[in-house]
């Protein structure tokens, strides 16, 4: 496929996304009721054309990585339009109880269902209003269509920019050699777009979630060379200095501050001399200083109970803390991308 034909398969596979999954996000705006925010909570949000035009520069970016061989076209460039229809369709049917736990304030139901001392209490949410949290195969199916309909079709190309930094980790040993630990991987969507880039390539899928770890070994079922391990990330069971990249990818803002802190000395540990940790997350405030209103009220309007304690949290002092110093640090629309090394 030439430059051309490529750069207008990109550019029209991304519209038809954008637009599939926007029009969702409207959706599910009009069947919501506006949450009431605290007085202290900033009423100035950027608007949707700002939204939009931001948007658009991010998926520039992504053409421009992919068009100077960074990394290959996604993974998903042609989705099954049968299984989209089939996950739109769920998505929707599921906003009803959404909106019945927004609107309830309901948070303890996940806990309420799960045997004590099974997961740590933090863990036990009903993360963004989901149905079952992060505890059950049809979550595990919807979750990944939630979070795109969230960003309006942006959050795979906001987790690929995390391959950028991860072609330079990987040229230095060699993706014969590398072994790479995706910390906290959910479904394995970043793994997919790693192999998809790396074949050769060592990976570890963790997770504490079984139906998740589940959902990313189909996910990963065309290469060989991938692990999965069930546990907590800030209690790996997995061998000290085996790897040569960690990767973090939408993790810390779902951890309380006590938790971000040992999972950094987790990494730290499981991270040879000289390794990096590649971090992708949420903004925090600053970072896009027209987007702090919006990082504010998010927490009110999707359940994170540990989001607002990040947005404001100290990450370079966490990781500095645990041995490993800021490399770079720079937004991809509504995300950090950060990368720390060991020393």
């Amino acid at each position: 496929m030439t430059n051309t034909l490529q750069r207008f398969a990109y550019g029209a596979s991304q519209g038809l996304r954008v637009s599939w999954f926007w029009g969702q996000k409207l959706v599910a705006a009009s069947r919501s009721e506006r949450p009431k925010l605290p007085p202290e909570i900033s009423a100035t949000l950027p608007d949707r054309a700002r939204l939009l035009r931001d948007l658009r520069r991010l998926l520039a970016r992504d053409w421009r990585n992919i068009a100077d061989g960074i990394y290959a076209m996604p993974a998903n460039l042609v989705p099954n339009p049968v299984a989209e229809l089939r996950r739109c369709r769920r998505f929707l049917a599921d906003l009803k109880s959404v909106e019945q736990r927004r609107t309830a304030g309901a948070r303890t139901e996940v806990a309420e269902q799960q045997e004590p001392g099974r997961y740590p209490r933090y863990y036990l949410q009903n993360f963004h209003f989901q149905t079952d949290g992060y505890l059950s195969e049809s979550s595990a199916a919807l979750y990944d269509h939630q979070v795109e309909v969230l960003f309006g079709g942006a959050a795979d190309a906001m987790r690929r920019q995390a391959l950028v930094p991860l072609r330079d980790a990987v040229a230095r040993r060699g993706a014969r050699h590398a072994r790479l630990l995706d910390i906290g991987c959910g479904t394995g969507r970043f793994l997919r777009e790693v192999k998809h880039n790396h074949p050769r390539l060592a990976v570890t899928a963790l997770d504490l979630s079984p139906f998740y770890l589940d959902a990313a070994r189909r996910h990963l079922a065309p290469w060989s060379r991938c692990d999965f391990v069930l546990g907590l990330a800030e209690q790996a069971p997995l061998a000290a200095a085996s790897f040569d990249v960690v990767t973090a990818i939408y993790l810390f803002h779902e951890l309380p501050p006590k938790q971000r802190r040992l999972v950094a000395g987790e990494i730290a540990r499981l991270l040879r001399p000289g390794g990096v940790c590649i971090f992708l997350d949420s903004l925090q405030h600053g970072d896009e200083p027209d987007y702090d209103g919006l990082l504010d009220q998010f927490p009110h309007t999707v359940h994170e109970p540990y989001f607002a304690s990040y947005v404001v949290a100290d990450l370079t002092g966490i990781f500095g803390a645990a041995g490993l110093c800021l490399e770079s640090a720079e937004p991809a629309y509504f995300s950090k991308l950060a990368v720390f090394r060991k020393t």
